[in-house]
């Protein structure tokens, strides 16, 4: 039978943010925890990688103003989002400097100016944009739940796919339009653009993933006096007689598996075989990062928005000189490719070799010399995040009493984000908490 008060020992498997946040409210919540984590820093998919000469993230990342509960656990654990992170209105704006560009306000209204003022889309085209997000917003932002992203938007013209659906699909789904399902963007939009005053805005991390929260929660949850194990791969989780959770050759109360779907779908074969089936099922999306030196490169915006084309297959790139306090980040930009699948079927190198062409395209005389001096990095995600597919059956929060699990791929509203992965953490730990 499962103990109640301050003395209940959880057990967190995955210091990914998921599994951070969880620990962080057990915590609070007077639970003894556990936290047992595979890397050997904390952070997951959205950290700073281990063994990059330069300290590259593994990965480049955006949050949004959406993202109240990251920002709220950021501050939690000693760390500032006003100092570590960039916060400026939404704008998807070109190398040229065109784009959709937010101005402060109220959203609806805020949104209608800004549509109606990208002048390098056609009037007819500014008018269908406008009212698509009318009917949308007529409808709570609901559509039938068969329908992906082409379903919902392929009456659009074609301009507005290719500069705005497309990327913001991908970017926010990493799933391609016609596999994407069309309700969980909808729940995007309408959570980014018009749930309240600030909730699109772009914040831009200016210092390395695991200054944003990873480290700063690790550090935190050392302080609260939780057992933190680095470098250490759970073998096995096991019922035991007496209601509590067997995890390697410890006891716990209840444990929270916050790791990545597959391996917790094999800690999960023996004792939950139907969830383990759920989890072992997703399909996953890579995302490939790629950094690139320019020292004299300027561009509108610190968030360039690429432009459309076939043999080009990053959406954005980041001018991490801009962003970041440090200066050996200076001249320094990231690419980023998304559903990058049909890019790494060649190989790393060539997807590499296919972002510098596109960056040299989309900035002309910017990105010369040899490709080595100016290809830094490359970092390629492969199961960056499921599949966001219509219909997706994702796994269950609860998959038997005291055995929970966390992540941006449980069941939820939201694709694979970090926001996504907060609040699941956040959630099951409640759900702990209420029967410990």
């Amino acid at each position: 039978m499962a103990r109640r008060g301050a003395a209940s020992r959880v057990a967190v498997i995955g210091a990914g943010w998921a599994g951070l946040a969880a620990a962080v409210r057990l915590v609070q919540g007077g639970a003894k925890v556990t936290v047992f984590e595979l890397a050997r820093r904390p952070g997951g998919r959205a950290r700073q990688a281990d063994g990059a000469g330069r300290g590259f993230d593994n990965g480049q990342h955006i949050l949004i103003g959406a993202y109240t509960a990251t920002l709220a656990l950021m501050r939690t654990v000693g760390a500032d989002p006003d100092a570590l992170l960039l916060r400026q209105p939404l704008a998807l704006v070109d190398p040229a400097g065109r784009g959709l560009r937010l101005p402060p306000g109220t959203p609806l209204p805020a949104f209608a100016r800004a549509v109606l003022a990208a002048h390098h889309w056609r009037w007819p085209d500014r008018l269908a944009l406008l009212a698509a997000a009318g009917g949308w917003l007529a409808r709570g932002f609901r559509c039938p739940p068969a329908w992906t992203v082409q379903d919902l938007c392929g009456h659009l013209p074609p301009a507005l796919l290719a500069d705005l659906v497309d990327p913001l699909c991908v970017a926010a789904l990493n799933t391609p339009m016609d596999r994407a399902s069309a309700q969980v963007l909808l729940r995007v939009l309408h959570d980014a653009l018009f749930s309240g005053r600030g909730g699109a805005d772009l914040l831009l991390p200016r210092a390395p993933l695991s200054a944003l929260l990873p480290e700063p929660a690790w550090q935190w949850l050392a302080t609260q006096g939780a057992d933190l194990r680095g470098g250490h791969r759970v073998t096995s989780i096991n019922p035991w007689s007496d209601g509590r959770w067997q995890v390697d050759d410890d006891a716990f109360d209840a444990v929270v598996l916050a790791c990545p779907a597959g391996e917790a779908a094999r800690l999960t074969a023996g004792p939950a075989p139907a969830w383990s089936a759920v989890a072992g099922a997703l399909q996953h999306e890579p995302i490939v990062t790629a950094w690139l030196r320019d020292d004299r490169l300027q561009a509108p915006a610190p968030m360039v928005a690429l432009p459309p084309a076939p043999a080009g297959p990053a959406q954005f790139a980041f001018d991490l000189g801009r962003l970041h306090h440090d200066p050996a980040s200076r001249g320094i930009w990231a690419f980023v490719a998304s559903g990058a699948a049909p890019w790494l079927g060649d190989g790393l190198a060539a997807c590499g070799r296919a972002m510098l062409a596109q960056a040299r395209r989309a900035f002309p005389g910017a990105f010369t010399g040899d490709d080595a001096s100016v290809l830094l990095h490359l970092a390629a995600e492969r199961r960056a995040t499921f599949a966001c597919t219509p219909g997706l059956q994702r796994p269950a929060p609860v998959i038997a009493p005291g055995l929970l699990a966390a992540g941006d791929h449980v069941q939820g509203p939201y694709p694979a984000t970090l926001e996504g992965a907060v609040r699941s953490g956040q959630d099951v730990a409640d759900a702990a908490l209420r029967t410990i």
